[in-house]
């Protein structure tokens, strides 16, 4: 069985030519939903097993499907994978995964290659000694059980179990760059002093020689712009013995062109090739975009010497029926939209995400905020502070090179039940933040009082605010409140790293009244009013941020609330990414510098009351509507909401037209209502 298994399962052999080669092992895997005993043994059965491919999750149904629990427990994979003659010849050959919720044991012919715990890092062990020619067979037992040594210990989330992310076979020469410093690529650029006029960098190539004997490797660094041109160049040769050390190595150019957020996301690329005795052990790239930034507590974010508008969403990593394994398309879906927007920045809560979409936020022009998996509280078990300070390095140094990441963000909303112990703790990864990094800020997100300690122990904070929704945040207060908080410490950036209301694209109601956050009455119209609300007091305050919570509606499996059982329905987007609601034309009618026209409540079709407001968000000057034909007249807004009040309605059908101009374009947009005096939505 296990050859017919082998030989069913291609493989892409290496070529004695090329000095590294990385292998996707993402097809061809068999699943089981089940603690089996000898599931790591070499001749073990697993025909019966159900065939997957990776990126997979066994949560993607029953953690989206309004249950109140959903399974967290073991499950088993198992692949073989075919090796040459060449690659076992003075080969370094690792194995290397993008995540595993939450924690991993992976076994390679039977034995222990190694384990992980954390649900959001790669990882990666060498297992040369483990493999033999021919057939060998992979297996991983993964845990998304909670563990008290792991964060997050809790949050408003699921905790997705499963291989969700890509695996891959890396083969290398004897002597290369390693990728065993926390699964990450091994070469570290640091933009030491970046201007207008000149950039310079710091590259710290991460090398291994698994033979005993001295060697003189000679590492090679080239500077290459967007062209494919080689702008700078260096190289040095180091002699090392068997084991790892560290190549630093500095170049410059004069006048580069900045990568300058959405303006011009300008990228060049470093290229590392290693050789030895005159022959190439080793190439790898990683992508570089140039930049310099700094937020002032008064002016803000400060891109490349100009202050530049950080404004966006919060994004999780689900994407509606597939949970947390989701494919670089459904990223590029997220991205589309977020871009349409007109979003400047994103925080990517409560976690480490994907490097495919670090990537994105890159191409794109995205300002990031990368956050550490600590959430509501932190542990007492007394490995949770090792473990934790490990998911800081891999957040860091797996994603050191993406020039969008600007800010590493310490925790999410943390209670401090833990008083001075969990201080010290933050202080802790603070100071391994900087040293690890100390090129960019640190921040947290906090549902705290402004006066709370932990706020200042990171570089920033931002702040996680909800007037006009939580019980306890009533409408008013968004005035009162961000008063408060900008004046507290002046010498210190503050933001807004939350806000928000949840929406039901079903369910309706003019005028609409404020629900129970926690009740299954959520009209979308509720939730417009907290955004225009909310958005109109923070415009023009000194903040260095402002973010909605959340992009899209995602699954939080013991939520009852709105028409979905198992969701948040905060999002400005459904979690199917299939409908925009009128929030999110709110902030693109904001952020956009595409023309925007946009009649709101348009999936509220019928109607009981023969009079209604129509209100339409336009980035144009002035707004003219049609009712049926007949002019209703033509509005101008300062705030991009335009509002015809008490519009009258014919029994049955009625047309809405919206017409407006933008840089000599006209655009329009059509709506129908029903009018219907026997019709009524109650909650």
């Amino acid at each position: 069985m296990r050859s017919l298994i082998a030989a069913l399962i291609s493989l892409m052999v290496v070529s004695l030519a090329q000095a590294r080669e990385e292998i996707s092992l993402d097809q061809g895997w068999r699943f089981i939903q089940s603690d089996t005993p000898n599931a790591a043994d070499i001749l073990f059965n697993d025909s019966s097993w159900e065939s997957v491919d990776l990126p997979h999750t066994w949560n993607a149904t029953d953690a989206t499907g309004g249950v109140n629990s959903y399974y967290r427990g073991i499950g088993w994979y198992r692949r073989h994978i075919q090796l040459a003659s060449q690659q076992m010849n003075l080969k370094q050959i690792y194995l290397w995964f993008g995540a595993a919720g939450s924690a991993a044991e992976v076994y390679v012919n039977g034995q222990n290659a190694g384990a992980h715990k954390g649900a959001f890092g790669a990882f990666c062990f060498d297992i040369r000694s483990l493999v033999t020619i021919g057939d060998n067979v992979i297996s991983v037992k993964v845990n998304n059980a909670a563990d008290p040594s792991i964060a997050p210990l809790s949050g408003d989330f699921n905790i997705e179990g499963g291989l969700y992310r890509n695996a891959k076979l890396i083969v290398t020469e004897s002597v290369a760059v390693s990728p065993l410093d926390h699964a990450s690529s091994g070469v570290y650029v640091r933009q030491t002093r970046v201007s207008d006029d000149k950039a310079e960098l710091e590259i710290s190539t991460l090398l291994r020689n698994i033979e005993p004997a001295p060697v003189s490797p000679v590492v090679k660094i080239e500077l290459v712009d967007a062209s494919g041109k080689t702008v700078a160049t260096t190289q040095a040769e180091h002699l090392m013995n068997g084991g790892s050390t560290r190549v630093v190595q500095n170049l410059s150019i004069d006048k580069p062109r900045l990568w300058n957020g959405k303006i011009d996301p300008y990228l060049y690329r470093i290229d590392v090739e290693v050789s030895e005795s005159g022959n190439v052990t080793d190439r790898l790239s990683v992508p570089v975009g140039l930049r310099y930034f700094k937020v002032d507590p008064a002016k803000g974010f400060i891109l490349n010497g100009k202050p530049y508008d950080l404004h966006g969403v919060n994004r999780h990593q689900d994407f509606g029926k597939k949970g947390w394994a989701i494919t670089q398309a459904d990223m590029q879906v997220d991205m589309d939209l977020i871009k349409e927007m007109g979003c400047t920045m994103l925080r990517l809560p409560h976690y480490q995400h994907s490097p495919l979409f670090y990537d994105l936020c890159d191409r794109n022009g995205l300002v990031v905020w990368a956050e550490l998996c600590q959430v509501n509280r932190l542990g007492t078990d007394e490995a949770f502070a090792e473990v934790s300070k490990q998911q800081l390095n891999e957040l860091i140094k797996q994603n050191f090179n993406h020039p969008s990441i600007c800010f590493w963000s310490l925790y999410n909303e943390l209670n401090f039940a833990g008083g001075e112990q969990d201080l010290k703790l933050l202080n802790e990864e603070n100071a391994i933040a900087h040293e690890l990094d100390s090129t960019r800020l640190t921040t947290a997100a906090s549902n705290r009082k402004i006066e709370s300690p932990g706020h200042w122990i990171p570089d920033l904070i931002g702040l996680n605010v909800y007037y006009g929704w939580y019980a306890d945040q009533q409408p008013p207060d968004w005035k009162s409140g961000l008063d408060r908080i900008v004046s507290f410490k002046p010498d210190r950036a503050v933001g807004i790293s939350e806000y928000g209301a949840g929406g039901s694209v079903v369910q309706h109601e003019i005028p609409s009244r404020r629900p129970s956050t926690t009740g299954r009455w959520h009209p979308e119209e509720y939730q417009t009013q907290v955004h225009e609300e909310g958005w109109k007091e923070m415009s023009g305050r000194r903040m260095w941020c402002r973010l909605v919570w959340v992009f899209a509606d995602f699954p939080v499996a013991n939520r009852r609330e709105g028409d979905t059982v198992g969701m948040n329905d905060k999002g400005l987007v459904t979690n199917d990414r299939k409908t925009k609601k009128d929030a999110f034309y709110f902030y693109k009618a904001n952020w956009s510098d595409e023309p925007v026209l946009y009649i709101t409540s348009r999936r509220f079709t019928v109607r009981p009351e023969p009079k209604t407001p129509v209100r339409i968000y336009s980035n144009c000057d002035t707004v003219s509507l049609n009712v049926n034909g007949q002019p209703a007249g033509e509005k101008s807004s300062p705030d991009h909401v335009f509002v015809w009040e008490n519009v009258s309605l014919k029994r049955g059908e009625n047309v809405l037209t919206a017409t407006a101009s933008r840089d000599g374009r006209e655009i329009t947009d059509m709506s129908k209502i029903t009018y219907d005096p026997t019709s009524a939505m109650q909650p």
